[in-house]
């Protein structure tokens, strides 16, 4: 049950990362975010911004600090992504490791409980900010616009054995207790 628990987003948008407000993220003390890259904020396939992202980033800047932190080994293309949105990044996180996520917190100086992880996957973005103490989001991925259909097999496969160990994965807003976060920081 402990593994279904660090499963366990904070918030569970059911769409994607341009649905996550300023008004979210204030309402949930939040005043820094780590975001995945690929998937959350541009489909793989995609090697810059998209034209509705860079509003978005703007207006959750007036809220909230922005770290991008990607697993994606491509330096030159997270760079350039970070770049063409004005943010700061580290690439080669090997989430759900801790270490480059630590990294970005510490650039950040903000408290754990203060910075949000959003994330497409449960196994990587989920699980390391839950590990670190974090409050964490789940959106849903980025598509390409010119892929009539786009599967994700992995994160279908996540989502699934999150469920068999007691994750609840549904699109809605999960309120967690002190108690409950507190668990999450000793694991």
């Amino acid at each position: 049950m402990v593994l279904g628990k660090l499963l366990q987003p904070d918030l569970i948008l059911g769409d994607t990362i341009l649905s996550l407000t300023p008004e979210i993220v204030q309402q949930n003390r939040l005043k820094g975010l780590i975001l995945d890259v690929d998937e959350t904020l541009v489909p793989i396939t995609t090697a810059e911004a998209s034209e509705e992202l860079l509003p978005w980033v703007e207006q959750v800047r007036q809220v909230a600090t922005l770290w991008l932190v990607s697993n994606n080994i491509s330096d030159h293309r997270i760079g350039r992504i970070a770049q063409s949105l004005n943010l700061p990044y580290l690439a080669s996180a090997g989430k759900p490791s801790r270490r480059k996520l630590r990294k970005a917190l510490a650039a950040m100086n903000l408290p754990v409980e203060q910075v949000g992880m959003v994330g497409d996957r449960l196994f990587t973005d989920v699980l390391a900010g839950n590990r670190l103490g974090m409050f964490t989001v789940l959106v849903e991925p980025m598509v390409d616009p010119t892929e009539m259909v786009r599967r994700y097999p992995v994160r279908s496969l996540e989502v699934w054995i999150s469920s068999v160990l007691g994750a609840s994965v549904t699109a809605t807003q999960h309120k967690f207790t002190d108690h409950d976060k507190k668990i999450k920081k000793e694991i």
